[in-house]
């Protein structure tokens, strides 16, 4: 079925003369002169094949077909000035469609208030988040899978993409509840030489793992590394477990097991940083807010 060429410009100076049925009020409203109008009708015309009007000494009135085609024209014409105003909210950042990825750990901490802080400020964009390892989240930028990443600890000037640390966080000790160490108050890094660990993969976050490791090699000895788990959670059970001890983020604690004992260290210099990241050409104002959002909440901040 082959689709005619209407102009909107003759749509719209039908519906507006089938309103008025008047000629010159019709002009007026298009603001336009009365022979422009008439062109406009008379070419809509041509294309349907019949008249839309009937034409009198002072009377104008919808033919059949006029009547016919009015409720399509009228549904055109509101289809294509919602299409506009979408398209300006867009372009305003106030509308579409933004994906967001984010680290486990940070749905105990900052990601909650800080989506719910967007959301109000943008209630007509649409969130899409999706919870990814910081490695998952750098390939996922740069293959615009998602547009935005709330991760830890990422490589230092990734290819394609740009970071901006927002939050500094210190480490903890995840002991079991019955292990000596979980007697103290601050547990000395070097106590925990003889310890099996039990840690994320380096693959889903080679930044904290490295630093986690530094931190031991800087105690003086080598972590021994006896599990490894993708998710926090599952971590805390391994060590609730017996299976070893951990060091994580301080916001693990929110994690609530009866089993596990959570405890600062000593020295506390180090720290896991998490950053904002996007693509380093993408310019688009859902981005931008997002960003700008972010830091408004909690940075930016130096990184270790």
């Amino acid at each position: 079925m082959n689709r005619p060429e209407l102009a909107l410009q003759q749509l719209h100076a039908f519906a507006v003369l089938a309103e008025e049925l008047h000629f010159g009020r019709a002009a007026e409203r298009l603001g336009i002169a009365q022979p422009p109008l008439s062109q406009q009708i008379r070419r809509l015309e041509q294309k349907v094949g019949h008249p839309l009007f009937t034409r009198g000494p002072g009377q104008v009135a919808l033919t059949s077909a006029g009547h016919e085609l009015l409720p399509s024209a009228r549904r055109a014409l509101d289809e294509v000035a919602h299409g506009l105003d979408a398209a300006r909210r867009a372009g305003d950042g106030e509308a579409g469609r933004i994906r967001v990825g984010f680290s486990a750990s940070l749905a105990l901490t900052v990601l909650p208030a800080l989506l719910r802080s967007y959301r109000e400020r943008h209630p007509n964009v649409d969130m899409e988040i999706t919870e990814m390892t910081t490695a998952a989240q750098t390939a996922a930028l740069k293959d615009h899978v998602i547009d935005v990443g709330l991760l830890r600890d990422p490589a230092p000037d990734e290819p394609g993409t740009v970071s901006e640390p927002i939050l500094s966080e210190e480490f903890v000790a995840i002991l079991p509840a019955a292990h000596p160490l979980a007697t103290l108050r601050v547990v000395p890094l070097g106590a925990l030489a003889g310890e099996t660990f039990v840690l994320l993969p380096r693959a889903a976050g080679p930044g904290l793992h490295d630093r986690i490791v530094d931190m031991c090699r800087e105690a003086g000895y080598e972590p021994r590394i006896g599990q490894r788990a993708v998710e926090w959670q599952t971590v805390c059970a391994l060590v609730e477990a017996g299976l070893g001890v951990s060091l994580a983020p301080a916001g693990i604690r929110r994690i609530r097991l009866k089993g596990v004992a959570c405890r600062r260290i000593e020295p506390d210099s180090a720290r896991t940083v998490v950053a904002v990241s996007r693509r380093r050409d993408d310019a688009g104002p859902l981005v931008a807010q997002f960003i700008d959002a972010v830091r408004e909440r909690h940075g930016p901040v130096e990184g270790p």
